[in-house]
């Protein structure tokens, strides 16, 4: 029987027991979790390294529509889809189920938008689940950088990025809009450095697109598949850019809205 992690948004037992029931008749095992709203306390990481365990096989977060509408469910969803997909590749699948059609999931934040996505007023709901669990899709973030999120109220919220494999950057830059950057880091990938030393650090760039006005920081370290660029953000940011340190001859950034 294929194991499968079940994120509840909506905390009614009622609905998550009748899942699991049906679920298990389509020869899949859910455990899982309640979602739990707090972003002071960061709750969205808590289920991290349950779903990340190695026997799961996908990943199922069921949510009525009212409920993705609230930006503090999206930016924790988002980050969590991040991380997720940090660890486990961007080929896990990753599916919302919705209590009724979701009109516009492409206003979503970019995490969640291109998750495959089913709804309970389908009549062959099941079925789908079971199809989309074993369907292997490449994501839609960028193949270019790397992206992974850390946090408790310890440490702090930080973010990690860094270029693909066999990739290097010639320095890092990070970007939030809505929000407040307040320390940066290079070091080996996968973990918080405990001590850093910066070329050229800058802080307090103002950077602008179409939607979104950012304050980034930046450092000219090479930034190799190995090594990572790490930053601590306060509160929750509308979207983020980062990418390359931009040359005089060109910038390519990367975007990412999380609410």
């Amino acid at each position: 029987m294929k194991k499968i992690w079940l994120t509840m948004i909506s905390k009614d037992q009622k609905i998550a027991q009748n899942l699991i029931t049906k679920l298990k008749g389509y020869g899949l095992n859910a455990d899982g979790h309640f979602w739990i709203d707090d972003l002071k306390k960061m709750a969205w990481i808590a289920p991290r390294d349950e779903i990340v365990n190695s026997e799961n096989e996908g990943w199922l977060i069921y949510a009525n529509v009212k409920e993705l509408e609230k930006e503090s469910i999206r930016y924790g969803l988002s980050l969590l889809v991040l991380t997720v997909t940090a660890q486990k590749g961007r080929n896990f699948p990753i599916i919302l189920l919705f209590d009724k059609p979701y009109k516009d999931t492409g206003a979503l934040p970019t995490p969640l938008a291109s998750l495959e996505n089913v709804t309970m007023e389908d009549s062959s709901v099941y079925a789908k689940i079971v199809a989309k669990l074993n369907k292997r899709s490449s994501g839609s973030l960028a193949q270019e950088y790397r992206i992974d999120v850390y946090g408790n109220p310890q440490i702090g919220q930080w973010f990690e990025i860094g270029p693909a494999q066999n990739q290097e950057w010639n320095g890092a830059i990070f970007g939030v809009s809505g929000a407040d950057i307040t320390f940066q880091a290079v070091g080996p990938r996968g973990r918080l450095p405990e001590r850093s030393t910066l070329n050229y650090p800058v802080q307090g760039m103002k950077l602008e697109t179409e939607k979104h006005n950012y304050i980034a920081w930046g450092v000219q370290n090479p930034i190799s598949a190995q090594h990572s660029y790490f930053v601590r953000v306060d509160s929750w940011p509308d979207s983020i850019i980062f990418g390359q340190y931009p040359t005089k001859d060109k910038a390519e950034l990367y975007s990412v809205v999380l609410k």
